[in-house]
């Protein structure tokens, strides 16, 4: 992917020189308005224009309709019908304004509202056929190309649009935004500054600006910036929703829940804004609102497969495994190519007991990612319970090589290796998780070899360790106590 960074620095200047000139830009016609509603420019911000710019002539009742049927809004009509015509256009301009509007543009307005992004595109590119030079169609083609993440056919229709309308701070927004996409959040950053720069109440500037620092992981900044954008645009769900993404990454879950129930209720169809909600209710182990959230964004976007997947992750752990087998096979069927999931299949099917099913799970997961230390451990674990040792040792000994600062692994195979009475090689492991992790768990793993080769008092200070770390832990006062018992008997004799 190119990542074009020299061009940045000169839309910046060149944006800064012309702010001085903004008296001079030419009325806006309704041809533009038509391009830019298509391109999801916001209603507000173009009536800011209209009340900027003038507009080239007033648009007739059948014009009104039409940008309805694109997406004006009540506000944007009153500026529309208050406005006065400007007194003295170019002649270019009056043409264009008073020609009616393409109808390959018509058609590309509502294909983008249906959110049939290369339908749009297609129809934009014939627009162009007869106006090359019409910044908003390029501008509005590099939107549809961003909604198709072609980010640099995008780049270049903004940079188009740049040239033939500097003074138009939108495509400023539109690099930020693409750069944001394109993990570059310097120039994000300088391509929203760039906008601001131009005119200071843009919130959308504001919001990609957040993009940007949010990119750099610049949080605590990223918030207020989107602060400052809603207060410019306050019914905005798409900002409510980047404030979401970024409280959560800066772990305040409970500000960011409340910014993606605000996205919600602004746009209750906001599917992604569902599907990140529950992503942080599962989280916060509220598995059934979680799995409400996960089930309306799979209504709403049946089509993606990653909210099944999660959905099923969530079914996961709250212990319905029926529920997880389910999604996953409807994943699976409908996404032959879907990778993932096959870790959260396999632990359904070894708590239903179907020990082969989870096996070939942690196959598949393993060949998808065979350096994944993880997916070699709960492979061995399985065949460990199928009673398939020695693979299972070969696999858990791949785990620890693969990542040898997982107690998980080394714990795992020193199960393994005392399965098959290796019991000095099993210490090691046993000593070797407990040292990555003074566990409970790694105590008690670690006292259960040591009473099998008879070192009862090392045995016995191991379990006082995770009976002291986890005292409401049954299973270790219970091991404690018949220790206790066995070391007096032997005492006794």
């Amino acid at each position: 992917m190119k990542k074009r960074k020299g061009l940045s620095l000169f839309l910046f200047v060149l944006g800064l020189a012309l702010t001085a000139h903004s008296s001079d830009v030419a009325p806006v016609n309704s041809v533009q308005l038509f391009a830019w509603l298509t391109a999801g420019v916001p209603c507000s911000r173009l009536v800011r224009l209209i009340q900027e710019r003038g507009i080239a002539s007033a648009p007739g009742k059948e014009q009104i309709r039409k940008l309805e049927a694109a997406g004006a809004d009540s506000n944007l009509v009153r500026a529309l019908k208050s406005a006065r015509p400007a007194a003295a256009v170019d002649s270019q301009s009056a043409e264009t304004d008073n020609n009616a509007i393409p109808q390959s543009l018509l058609q590309a307005a509502g294909e983008a509202r249906a959110q049939h992004f290369h339908d749009a595109e297609l129809d934009l590119r014939r627009a162009l056929e007869d106006d090359p030079k019409n910044a908003a169609l390029h501008f509005a083609l590099g939107a549809m190309l961003r909604q198709q993440e072609q980010w640099d056919d995008a780049f270049d229709e903004v940079t188009i649009s740049a040239k033939l309308m500097p003074d138009f701070p939108e495509n400023h927004s539109a690099f930020a935004y693409i750069f944001y996409r394109l993990d570059d959040g310097p120039n994000a950053i300088a391509e929203a500054r760039t906008a601001l720069s131009m005119d200071p109440q843009n919130a959308e500037a504001y919001q990609f600006l957040g993009l940007g620092l949010y990119q750099n992981q610049q949080y605590a900044a990223a918030v207020n910036v989107f602060f400052e954008s809603l207060a410019r645009d306050p019914d905005n769900p798409d900002t409510y929703y980047d404030l979401g993404i970024t409280l959560h990454a800066a772990d305040n879950w409970v500000d960011a829940i409340g910014a993606y129930r605000h996205a919600i209720r602004l746009r209750p169809a906001f599917w992604q804004a569902h599907a990140n909600l529950a992503l942080i209710l599962h989280e916060l182990n509220n598995f059934d609102e979680a799995i409400a959230q996960y089930r309306e964004a799979k209504r709403l976007a049946p089509q993606d497969a990653s909210v099944r997947n999660n959905l099923a992750n969530t079914y996961c752990d709250k212990g319905d495994f029926d529920a997880a087998i389910a999604e996953l096979r409807t994943l699976y069927h409908e996404h032959p190519e879907w990778t993932e999931g096959h870790t959260c299949m396999a632990r359904a099917y070894l708590a239903k007991k179907e020990y082969t099913g989870a096996i070939g799970e942690l196959e598949l997961a393993v060949q998808q990612k065979p350096t994944g230390s993880a997916e070699h451990r709960m492979l061995g674990e399985a065949m460990l319970i199928d009673d398939k040792v020695e693979d299972g040792v070969r696999e858990l000994r791949l785990a620890v090589e693969l990542d040898p600062d997982s107690d998980a692994a080394h714990r795992a195979l020193g199960t393994a290796l005392f399965r098959q009475r290796q019991f000095a090689a099993a210490e090691n492991e046993f000593r070797e998780a407990l040292r990555l992790d003074p566990s409970p768990d790694n105590h008690y793993s670690l006292a259960a070899c040591l009473m099998t080769m008879d070192r009862y008092e090392e045995a016995l200070a191991e379990l006082d360790a995770a009976t002291r770390l986890d005292p409401d832990r049954i299973l270790y006062r219970a091991r404690r106590e018949e220790l206790l018992k066995l070391m007096k008997e032997m005492n006794s004799r």
